[in-house]
């Protein structure tokens, strides 16, 4: 993963992915490694801290992959919320993983099965908890 930009990621959502990779089978997500490392290298601040235009657990994203050009306006949850409801990603999909902790305008490539990467930026944030004061999502 070339040019890593900056993240960020609310305490609350850091405990929460933490307790949830705990609880997977180490062999059940090849991607719980790139989620690991992108959780370590994240600048964690409180949740009221989080600026307006970060992606965190539970927004609302619009958002672009390259070189599709192929644009999705999405939620980002954890797994038990998505049991495929549209118009949710799961964190533990590589889109999802690349996602949090991104702010709008920001962009990162992320690996996919197959060997391949994918890049991925940020639009907008149409919602989001923590702008909204919802701190318990």
């Amino acid at each position: 993963m070339a040019d890593l930009p900056n993240i960020i990621v609310s305490s609350l959502d850091l405990a929460r992915l933490n307790h949830l990779i705990d609880a997977l089978p180490t062999d059940s997500q090849p991607e719980l490694d790139n989620l690991r490392y992108e959780l370590d290298r994240a600048v964690v601040v409180a949740p009221e801290n989080i600026p307006a235009t970060v992606v965190t657990m539970n927004s609302t994203i619009r958002f672009i992959i390259e070189p599709t050009e192929k644009t999705f306006e999405l939620t980002l949850s954890y797994p038990e919320d998505v049991q495929g409801k549209p118009g949710q990603i799961s964190v533990l999909a590589p889109v999802g993983s690349a996602l949090l902790g991104l702010a709008v305008g920001q962009q990162m490539e992320w690996p996919v099965p197959g060997g391949n990467t994918i890049k991925v930026r940020v639009l907008d944030v149409s919602y989001q908890p923590e702008r909204s004061g919802e701190y318990t999502k």
